[in-house]
């Protein structure tokens, strides 16, 4: 009998390593041949620990399992939830980034090629630079991390660049609240990344890799080090990447934590071992990157999904989506919601079904209010807006950005003024200080909305006119995205900028 029970930070964080423990201690009490293997989340973070049993007829899920609940689990009489793909959370997604997460040992190469893995790299070891890249930019792959650039241009740009040496660095400083998917997959299915920045790295001639991850994720550091070492002696990496004649090898890299290390050219000096500071555009990195040569940088999602593109074909993974946002998008549902986690599907589904429907609405049952979209600079999208479909085109045309995808629920309680005040402060604290709007902006911002609440009758427009001095004048996102939040919540909620000055008067 396989009992899988998930070592994934969110499932230890509620108690699963004490009942991977409790089981091993009970079977072994009771001479039960069992084999625990600590697997990834399904992504139902509101069930863990999420304990599944193999008797040899697939797997049957328990959850959310207590110590307590191990006696039962083990006789047979603990209620289940049924057939893990057959429940509703697993049955509705469209699971082609995450197909192995939740399924196999991280560490387990063979469980890895066994699911899948590995044909994709496989297949692009035979191709030219030319053609893998071909192959991504006809998938309609987009970077996931934010921007929604198309990968395959970035990668073009790498692969047309004359230079010596060349780099593939994966953006992991995974900051933005309400999101987890790059932890999740990192944790849960780590030679997936592996070698999407290995066929990256065949494609553009670049033969050094780097993952910049986080020091906040010390499991993921682990976790990732170790497939890193696996792979290297299997010849996954290397100086002959599976039998092609072809090297590329990479390594992990721990950030010290600063948000806007986020920001690619940020983490390329925070690489180079030089302050996290903005770098001013042109050069861009694909031309003159780390150490100054040309360098993919790329998001953990984004490179986790080129696998797949090539053991399917770019055609099968284009199918899926809406207009020009295409494959799958990881969805993280956070914040004030009945059931939290990660649902990985097709581009195009409505912003109200994701979060009344799959997310079951508000955990404190009181009316959702607004949903953040897109991280601490993500926009506050209102009730009214629940009918925009999951696109990038779609969510700018109608005020926000889908960022790394990460939604935050709040219900009727929240004073969205006092939200516009926290992404100011959260800006102003979070600078690198190299420009002066978001350097200065981002501390009169405060400043202004504070005023509005005071009762300051004309601060409203001066705040409407420094937003737009930000977006204009920033350097990066930082400064740039921060009026999202802000001017959405006073569009969208002015009851409660004028609550508040009501208040004050």
């Amino acid at each position: 009998m396989r009992i899988y029970v998930p070592g994934d930070s969110a499932a230890r964080s509620v108690g699963a390593d004490k009942v991977a423990v409790a089981i091993a201690v009970e079977a072994a009490a009771r001479g039960m041949d069992v084999q625990i293997v600590r697997n990834g989340t399904r992504g139902m973070i509101w069930l863990e620990p999420l304990v599944e049993i193999d008797r040899g007829q697939g797997r049957e899920a328990f959850g959310p399992v207590a110590v307590e609940d191990v006696s039962a689990l083990l006789d047979g009489t603990l209620v289940g939830l049924g057939p893990t793909d057959d429940l509703d959370w697993m049955k509705r997604q469209t699971r082609l980034t995450f197909a192995r997460c939740g399924v196999i040992d991280p560490l387990s190469l063979a469980d890895y090629e066994a699911h899948g893995g590995l044909s994709g790299l496989r297949r692009a070891a035979g191709m030219t630079g030319v053609e893998i890249v071909e192959e991504v930019t006809a998938s309609g792959l987009r970077g996931r991390g934010g921007a929604g650039f198309p990968t395959g241009i970035k990668w073009k740009t790498v692969l047309g660049a004359e230079a010596p040496q060349k780099y593939i660095v994966c953006n992991a400083d995974e900051g933005d609240s309400g999101t987890f998917a790059d932890r999740m997959i990192m944790e849960g299915d780590p030679f997936t990344l592996i070698e999407g920045m290995a066929i990256a790295g065949l494609g553009v001639g670049a033969t050094r890799g780097y993952v910049y991850l986080r020091s906040e994720y010390p499991d993921a550091i682990e976790v990732m080090n170790a497939a890193v070492r696996i792979a290297r002696d299997a010849g996954v990496l290397g100086a002959d990447v599976v039998g092609s004649g072809r090297a590329f090898d990479m390594e992990i890299r721990v950030g010290a934590g600063a948000y806007v290390c986020g920001e690619e050219t940020s983490l390329l000096n925070s690489l180079e071992g030089k302050r996290g500071v903005v770098r001013a555009k042109p050069p861009l990195p694909a031309l003159e990157g780390l150490f100054g040569r040309p360098t993919v940088v790329n998001n953990v999602i984004s490179l986790a999904t080129v696998p797949v593109i090539f053991e399917k074909g770019a055609q099968h993974y284009a199918d899926f989506g809406l207009g020009r946002s295409r494959g799958t998008a990881t969805l993280q549902i956070a914040g004030n919601v009945a059931r939290g986690g990660l649902f990985e599907t097709a581009f195009g589904i409505s912003l109200g079904e994701v979060v009344n429907d799959i997310g079951g609405g508000t955990a404190s049952g009181r009316p959702v209010k607004a949903v953040q979209v897109g991280g601490p600079l993500g926009a506050y999208m209102p009730v009214s807006k629940f009918d925009t479909p999951m696109g990038y085109e779609e969510f700018d045309q109608n005020g926000g950005l889908i960022g790394h995808a990460g939604l935050v629920v709040f219900d009727d309680s929240a004073d969205m003024l006092k939200m516009a005040r926290f992404a100011m402060e959260f800006c102003a604290v979070e600078s690198c200080g190299k420009c002066t709007p978001c350097r200065i902006g981002a501390v009169r911002g405060v400043e202004t909305i504070d005023r509005i609440a005071q009762g300051d009758a004309g601060a409203a427009a001066l705040l409407t006119d420094l937003c737009e001095t930000m977006k204009d004048g920033s350097l990066c996102a930082l400064g740039g995205f921060t009026p999202f939040p802000v001017m959405s919540a006073l569009t969208h909620f002015p009851d409660d900028f004028a609550t508040a000055k009501e208040a004050a008067e």
